[in-house]
């Protein structure tokens, strides 16, 4: 878990939010002029945006209300200097400082950006970042912030994303200042903004006015690997570490823009390949770079799986179709959250803050008057259950902030894209909390307990079923219900089993292909943890082609003693077809044991045996000791125990490989109830039941069956350990998703509401 101090934050940059005020003393930025170029998307700008300047008091009011208790937020270097350097904007000091004191007053902890790619226009007119002044001009704007903020901040980043800012916007050209620079003069630029960075913990840790903490937040794709194994492991680290961009994409990269940061060195394997591009690089500049500092920051969205090939190498693997992503078309990777925590941590050995992830979602305000964002949600749920992962697996992570608080101004996008977990209405300035704020406030109270990697997951567990072979089976489980199985002796369907001699495994989902004794052991509260030492039900389909064995099942004391601790076996039948005229054995006709045992031993088999009618739809309860037969033609589903055990008294005579079948004829008289249950109390007829219901018919001490006839829609809570479900006859959507005939499956417990629509039959049951 989480330590008790993380840091539960949201992150936004100044001039995504602030907007302007006619009197403000702002001065010009790189991106007013971009947006002036008409280079954004549609012409959109963000002289007015989230109108942060002049409403920060209310969203500061509304982040306290949702519990966020952290906000890292950059500071605009063009508002603080309006020239870059020289005079300081007074009507700046005094905002970023009142708006330093309202967090503090709703509870937030500040940490401040430098630089979210605020750069003033009027150095960008004297070059920009290839000019090497900018060292000292961005050391004197960090030389501001500390003498101006430190007494109320404690903790500082000094660059956003140096990737984008030098890829983006100097060699594709895409964001501001929207250059397309020869590769040569990006990598003077990149080595400038490094050595800025250095001169800027220089000047914060100088001139502070109280010990502070000093970070840096660079970005990058995360190359993650494709399995588990070691050698995938590796070919990931060695992409996301290494150099294997084309030269027109070197900026995206993490080595080079972190090691020398963190290690006091650039990455042998970069100097050598882009060693025609490289500007003269000092010892005296790595000593600028590597200043101390105490944390690493990383933006994090995505990454690419990486696996090794044949001949050691790493290999892209590309992603499976239809693969998840976000409405800004960003693939949705939790796996690169976990492995990129993990690669960072092992490489830098420092303490770790995520400080941007998030999900544009195509949110929309709904009737009700809300913004429901259940993709944000589950984004979220899975990327912070992949951070809380890396860092129960030893990385040391200090707080994540959430990309980001409010709907704003997307840089080249404009307001195309909606990051925020507050909806902005941009022509009223509405603020209204998304659904996904409110998630995120139960995640942050919990301290990540909410999150979904610390429940169960409770997906509908489909089976596959194990079929039997008997001397009396037939075809209809083929013919009827098309399970793919051969042959004209199929017997029985192992819907549902768990038992040595027949056990299901899991058909799809996260757990397919795990057998149910497995999943019953593994994952207990998927049952509801129910104390039981093997999983308590089976769950047949029987097709009697002929008549079966008279036979009789020993209760679970008997079992216990004679059966190696097997259970005993307690039984159910529905009846799904039959002919007309039906029959079954139920019971017998001795009135003691004496003439019970003289029956069997002289083979008086019309006079023991009691046949009765019965039809489709009618449910039989077999207990322990009752004599009983399934008769050629029925079709029953049968519940059970988890068991097996069964005494043949009579077989007919029968024949299997030329040999009789064994008979358990002392076993039978031992167990066998005298004198047998009434006719009345035995058989039910379940043929029409309320629609539309969960209909109880049985319950016992082993079980609780129920009938469902479905004819439209019906809605229930699965308020069971677990609930068994078959499909005998039709179709429906169960909670969205298809059931057939012939479908067997688990509704897990903790599974919630259960929306059925449709016509069918089902036969469910539970303990």
């Amino acid at each position: 878990m989480f330590r008790q101090d993380f840091a539960w934050g949201v992150a936004s940059s100044a001039y995504q939010i602030e907007g302007r005020d006619k009197e403000d003393g702002c001065g010009k930025n790189i991106w007013d002029t971009f947006t002036e170029e008409g280079r954004v998307y549609e012409n959109q700008n963000a002289y007015v945006s989230c109108d942060e300047i002049h409403r920060y008091k209310e969203d500061f009011a509304l982040m306290r209300l949702l519990g966020i208790r952290a906000y890292r937020f950059s500071l605009s270097w063009a508002r603080i200097l309006p020239e870059g350097t020289g005079k300081v904007n007074e009507k700046a000091i005094a905002l970023y400082r009142d708006m330093i004191l309202e967090m503090k007053k709703n509870g937030i902890t500040p940490y401040i950006t430098l630089y979210h790619w605020e750069f003033p226009q009027a150095l960008q007119d004297r070059g920009g970042w290839l000019n090497e002044d900018v060292i000292g001009w961005f050391g004197e704007y960090a030389k501001v912030v500390a003498e101006n903020f430190s007494d109320l901040c404690e903790y500082f980043f000094t660059l956003n994303e140096p990737q984008c800012f030098v890829g983006l916007g100097h060699l594709s050209g895409v964001h501001a200042p929207g250059k397309k620079m020869e590769i040569k003069e990006t990598f003077q630029i990149a080595h400038n903004a490094l050595r800025a960075h250095g001169q800027a913990v220089i000047n914060l840790r100088k001139y502070a006015k109280q010990e502070i903490k000093i970070g840096y937040a660079p970005t990058c794709g995360v190359a993650y690997p494709a399995t588990d194994s070691k050698e995938d492991i590796e070919a990931a680290k060695k992409v996301y570490f290494g150099f294997y961009n084309p030269i027109d994409n070197w900026t995206w990269n993490v080595a080079w823009f972190s090691d020398p940061v963190f290690l006091g060195s650039y990455p042998k394997e970069g100097l050598e390949k882009y060693k025609e591009y490289l500007p003269k690089i000092t010892k005296e500049d790595m000593e600028l770079i590597h200043q101390p500092i105490d944390f690493m920051g990383q933006n994090i969205y995505n990454g690419y799986p990486v696996r090794a090939g044949a001949d050691g190498e790493p290999e892209f693997v590309s992603r499976e179709p239809g693969f998840a992503k976000t409405a800004a078309n960003w693939p949705v990777t939790p796996g690169a959250f976990y492995w990129g925590v993990r690669f960072l941590s092992e490489r830098y050995h420092l303490p770790l803050y995520i400080t941007e992830n998030g999900m544009s979602c195509h949110d929309n305000v709904s009737r009700d008057g809300r913004v429901h964002d259940p993709n944000r949600i589950q984004f979220l749920d899975e990327y912070l259950s992949a951070l809380c992962r890396a860092n129960d697996d030893g990385a040391d992570v200090r707080g994540y902030f959430l990309w980001t608080f409010l709907d704003n101004f997307e840089w080249d996008k404009g307001y195309n894209e909606r990051f925020g977990i507050v909806y902005v209405d941009f022509a009223t300035q509405k603020r209204i909390v998304k659904d996904s704020a409110y998630w995120y406030q139960k995640v942050i109270e919990s301290n990540g307990k909410e999150l979904g990697m610390n429940k169960q997951e409770t997906p509908i567990l489909f089976l596959n079923p194990v079929f039997t072979h008997n001397i009396w089976g037939g075809t209809r489980l083929r013919t009827d219900f098309g399970y793919e199985v051969e042959g004209d002796d199929i017997g029985e369907c192992w819907g549902v089993a768990a038992h040595q001699n027949g056990d299901d495994t899991i058909r799809e989902g996260i757990y397919a292909g795990k057998k149910l004794s497995q999943l019953w052991k593994e994952e207990p509260g998927l049952f509801g943890n129910v104390d039981i030492d093997r999983f308590p039900l089976l769950i047949k389909i029987i097709d009697a082609k002929d008549d079966l064995s008279i036979q009789v099942h020993p209760n679970d004391e008997y079992a216990k003693v004679n059966e190696n601790g097997s259970f005993g076996k307690t039984e159910c039948w529905y009846i799904i077809d039959c002919p007309e005229n039906a029959s079954l054995v139920i019971g017998h006709n001795a009135k003691t044991k004496e003439e019970l045992s003289d029956m069997i031993h002289q083979g008086r088999w019309k006079e023991f045996i009691r046949e009765i009618p019965v039809k489709k739809g009618d449910f039989i309860q077999i207990d322990p000791g009752t004599v009983h037969a399934i008769k050629g033609g029925l079709m029953i589903l049968e519940t059970q125990q988890n068991s097996d055990i069964t005494y043949r008294v009579y077989d007919y005579d029968r024949l299997s490989n030329g040999k009789p079948r064994e008979l358990h004829v002392e076993k039978s008289i031992d167990v066998i109830t005298v004198p047998a249950k009434s006719v009345e109390d035995s058989v039910k007829s379940a043929a029409h039941v309320e629609k539309n219901k969960l209909n109880e018919l049985y319950s016992c001490q082993y079980y609780k069956v129920f009938k469902i006839e479905l004819d439209g829609k019906m809605e229930f809570e699965q308020e069971y350990p677990f609930l068994i479900m078959s499909v005998l006859e039709g179709d429906a959507l169960l909670n969205g998703q298809r059931i057939k005939k012939g479908d067997h499956f688990i509704l897990p417990n903790g599974y919630g509401k259960v929306e059925l629509q449709g016509n069918l039959e089902i036969i469910a049951s539970t303990i």
